[in-house]
């Protein structure tokens, strides 16, 4: 039979395991093997102890009652609300298709991208502006081998458009949205720019909006679709996802509060 402290450790590597779990749904990229084996180690190590066990057991009751309202009740609604900023569009320079990741095994754009590239390019129809920024992801954000998403873009682009397409201008070896508004403010100054419509999904629209009108160039805000999830939160799907975006935009506002830079 298990000793006491065994059981411990099993109950508390349980935990970790679960939280490990949670860690990789809610930390996207930043959810590493070294992340969840640290997760479900240490829970095996405090559930060695008894003080420290009793608080995992606090801590992953308090965690499971805070997602258990978040699932069951569309209690996120306002504060995903306060992440948008959707404005009309009006006559700009330029407009800003900011990046949101690329499928590198396929080679494919993420469905994130692809949905701003298609707002971005109907805006360009529409004519609001005669050109279109696109974003070329730095190594940090994948292997060297990944495809550029620009590179993407910009075939998807010759594809629908051989011939009088928009303007393209590419914003190199971005990082995060931070990049890319310096990126911007550099082509605004460089070429006269004075507004730019910015293209991004709709929870990340006020964060980018604020980012790139920092940079002394009027900014306005034309999100593209969600496509992760609908916003008005019907399901415990939608809501969980919802956390997410919710969660990674926060740690992104406090990250850069305490002299970080924001993620993309």
């Amino acid at each position: 039979m298990p000793t006491e402290r065994g059981r411990g450790v099993l109950e508390g590597a349980a935990i970790g395991a679960a939280l490990a779990v949670l860690a990789a749904y809610l930390g996207e990229i930043r959810g590493t093997v070294p992340l969840l084996l640290a997760l479900v180690l240490g829970g095996g190590v405090a559930g060695a102890f008894a003080p420290s066990r009793r608080g995992l057991r606090v801590g992953s009751g308090v965690v499971a009652a805070v997602f258990a309202a978040c699932l069951l009740t569309p209690v996120l609604r306002a504060p995903l609300a306060g992440l948008v900023l959707s404005q009309p569009p009006v006559r700009a320079d330029a407009i800003v298709v900011l990046g949101a990741g690329v499928q590198c095994g396929t080679g494919t754009l993420d469905p994130h991208s692809l949905a701003r590239l298609v707002r971005g390019l109907e805006l360009w129809r529409a004519g609001y502006a005669p050109r279109l920024t696109v974003s070329e992801q730095s190594d940090l954000l994948g292997p060297a081998s990944c495809a550029r998403q620009s590179d993407l873009q910009r075939a998807h682009i010759r594809a629908l458009y051989p011939q009088g397409g928009p303007e393209v201008v590419t914003l190199r070896r971005v990082t995060t949205t931070r990049d890319e508004a310096a990126r911007v403010r550099d082509l605004a100054r460089a070429r006269g720019w004075g507004r730019v419509l910015v293209v991004t999904s709709p929870s990340h629209s006020r964060r980018a909006a604020r980012l790139v009108d920092s940079g002394g160039v009027e900014a306005v805000s034309v999100p593209a679709g969600e496509t992760r999830f609908d916003m008005t939160l019907p399901s415990p799907y939608d809501r969980l996802v919802a956390v997410r975006t919710l969660l990674y935009e926060g740690l992104s506002r406090v990250k850069a509060g305490v002299g970080g830079t924001p993620e993309r």
